[in-house]
Order: C-alpha cells, then sequence, then structure tokens
C-alpha cells in the first residue's frame, strides 16, 4: 500500500509529546484561509513511500516513541494510514493524528477507513485552523477552536497539562542549503528568526 507524503521528519520533539517520528502527507481538500504549510494541499506534490518500508524505517530507531500524522490532511488518506498506525501500534509505539475535520463528522461519516485510522490513534488532534481565532498558547494547535481527544489512556496524563507545554520550533539546515522548520509559532516569530538571513 502507498502513501502520498510531503515530507518524513525521522525525529522530532516538537509534533506532539515525547520524540517522534513525523510524517506529513500531500494533499488537503480543506485548504483552511491562513494554512502556514499550503504547498501541502495540491496532490501532485510531494513523494509516495510503501507503508510496510517506511513503518520498518521508523520502528528502527529507539529513541522514537511514536508517530505523528500531519498534512495535509491525513483523513485524505486514512486507509494507508491507518495500517502504518496498526504496524507501529503493534511495535509499542504511539500515533497522535491531526485533522481539519471534527470527530463528530468523522465518527458519523460511516466511512470505514476514518474509523480505522481513529482506531489506532491515541491522541487526536481535530478542528480546522481558523485564523480570526488565532492562539498559540496551547501546544501544537494555531486556533482556539482546535481540540484535543484522548482517543487511548496512553497520553491523558497531559490532559491536565497542556497549557504547561510550550510550543517549539525545530530549524534543520540541510546540506544542499535549505533552510527547514517544523513545529509551531507565530508569524512575527518566524519573521524575527529568519531577518538576519535574508
Amino acid at each position: 500500500m502507498m502513501l502520498h507524503v510531503h515530507q518524513i521528519i525521522p525525529k522530532t520533539k516538537v509534533e506532539g509529546p515525547g520524540t517522534r517520528a513525523c510524517i506529513q502527507v500531500q494533499g488537503c481538500p480543506i485548504r483552511c484561509t491562513g494554512c502556514a504549510v499550503p504547498f501541502t494541499w495540491e496532490e501532485d506534490g510531494g513523494f509516495t513511500v510503501e507503508v510496510v518500508q517506511l513503518a520498518e524505517q521508523i520502528v528502527r530507531d529507539p529513541e522514537i516513541e511514536g508517530v505523528t500524522f500531519l498534512g495535509g490532511e491525513p483523513f485524505a488518506q486514512a486507509r494507508a494510514l491507518a495500517e502504518l498506525g496498526r504496524i507501529v501500534k503493534q511495535k509499542g509505539l504511539s500515533v497522535v493524528t491531526f485533522t481539519g475535520y471534527t470527530l463528530d463528522y468523522l465518527l458519523q461519516s460511516g466511512n470505514q477507513d476514518y474509523l480505522d485510522l481513529l482506531s489506532v490513534t491515541d491522541l487526536l488532534i481535530d478542528g480546522p485552523f481558523q485564523i480570526e481565532r488565532l492562539d498559540t498558547s496551547r501546544p501544537w494547535v494555531g486556533s482556539s477552536n482546535q481540540r484535543y481527544h484522548f482517543l487511548t489512556d496512553r497520553y491523558l496524563y497531559l490532559k491536565e497539562r497542556l497549557t504547561e507545554i510550550p510550543n517549539r520550533l525545530e530549524v534543520r539546515i540541510m546540506p544542499d542549503g535549505r533552510v527547514l522548520v517544523n513545529g509551531l509559532a507565530e508569524t512575527k516569530v518566524l519573521e524575527d528568526l529568519f531577518a538576519g538571513l535574508l
């Protein structure tokens, strides 16, 4: 089974609890106004990977406690991500999934692929980014309408501590000179960060 991805971050500490692998999928039907990653919207970008091979790559790293699925829109590729989630969960890893849909919508959709992805997700972070409700005071989210759903007990201990977890950025300088940034920050912070580099 193939998965269409924008990028794979083998190890990150800013896309969910602990040290995680991050799979940023390519393609998004929601396309929120003010989205920080509009380059992930089009389905013809990115590249494809085989799910089993990707899972093998992820579970090789003993420092990884889980994998994060973000977008684009993960539920646009729910079947492949559910399969990837099943494999990594069998190896004891956790799954965090971001979505621009709401949990209620996903549950009521009757879409078995959606339900399968939910069944392997420990922490679901739902809701479209709403620029008029910009709020980065909570970890991993950009607007106040977005919600955390603890679908298993794995991260339930975080429920009362979310406001204590800061948003952070990771900046990587690639061998070819590209600068890659992941994590969450307001536009002003990013502008200040890169002001001296331009």
